[in-house]
């Protein structure tokens, strides 16, 4: 028995071999420990140092450690589209993106998969790993990531744990998220460029910004820039908010950012001590930038 402890829900059940196994039990993200893979591709909308101009090798796991009600990815996340795979498969699937010219392998909700993840990194790959992840992790998970992966992409979604709770099901999501970013940071330390302008290791903490929800991502900006100095992590503003999955149960998330409200966020930002980073411009706000997840690349 193989009690489940991975993430910071710690359901501590036994989850099963497979989702054809019925002999165990289903935890917070309700699948399995074999990896369910959605789609694998090069993906060219990542930030342009994750996705140059060749793309990110990106693999979408389905499931979800969050219960995010605005999700993009709901199909996967929530409504477990997708196609279980071994992790011999997992392996190829690294290999075969590579061989179409892929800057880094990008694993994009992965934390419920670890294991397999662990498993199927045995081998140290060619391009650096990207570990794409919500930012809601443990520190044991994370330490046991150690030497596998160079890139951490996690989200810092909110500084207001009643609307981590409300919106995602994450109690002290804050805490939990920031201890995991210094975590993060202290693995692979400072971010670092290629002469070809692709990443080769480093932190870039993402923030998505909400309708309503102005002083959620100021807490957060202050959070980064009290606790980092320049040129040790990245920061990536997000202006993409679409209302998606069962916003429209919550009349007050059920719209996109208005510019005033972004130009706002964006003027906080420039006013900050981070210096290095991204934004997103009003037009990222599209349905059109969510992947088509039609098992393509499994």
């Amino acid at each position: 028995m193989t009690l489940c402890y991975v993430c910071p829900h710690r359901c501590g059940v036994d989850r099963p071999e497979n989702m054809a196994d019925t002999n165990g039990c289903f935890g917070s993200c309700g699948v399995g420990l074999a990896p369910i893979v959605a789609r694998a591709g090069l993906h060219m909308w990542e930030e342009p140092i994750i996705s140059g101009t060749k793309g990110s090798g990106t693999v979408f796991f389905s499931g979800c450690n969050l219960h995010c009600v605005f999700c993009q990815n709901y199909d996967i996340s929530h409504n477990g589209f997708g196609k279980e795979i071994t992790i011999e498969r997992l392996k190829k699937i690294y290999h075969e993106l590579i061989a179409k010219g892929a800057h880094n392998i990008n694993l994009v909700t992965p934390t419920h998969f670890t294991e397999a993840v662990l498993k199927s990194l045995d081998e140290p790959l060619p391009v650096p790993v990207v570990y794409n992840t919500s930012g809601f992790e443990t520190q044991d998970t994370l330490r046991r990531l150690k030497g596998k992966v160079q890139i951490y992409l996690p989200d810092l979604k909110y500084s207001d744990d009643i609307a981590a709770i409300k919106y995602s099901n994450a109690p002290n999501y804050f805490r939990t998220a920031t201890e995991a970013i210094k975590e993060m940071y202290r693995q692979v330390g400072d971010y670092h460029i290629g002469d070809d302008g692709i990443m080769t290791k480093g932190v870039i903490i993402r923030h998505l910004i909400m309708p309503g929800m102005l002083d959620n991502s100021k807490r957060i900006i202050d959070w980064v820039a009290g606790t980092f100095k320049p040129g040790q992590v990245m920061f990536s503003l997000m202006h993409q908010y679409v209302p998606c999955g069962r916003a429209a149960d919550y009349p007050e998330i059920n719209r996109k950012v208005t510019d005033a409200e972004y130009k706002e966020l964006e003027n906080y930002l420039m006013a900050s001590t981070i210096e290095d980073g991204f934004v997103q411009e009003g037009d990222s706000a599209c349905e059109d930038f969510i992947p088509c997840f039609d098992g393509s690349g499994v």
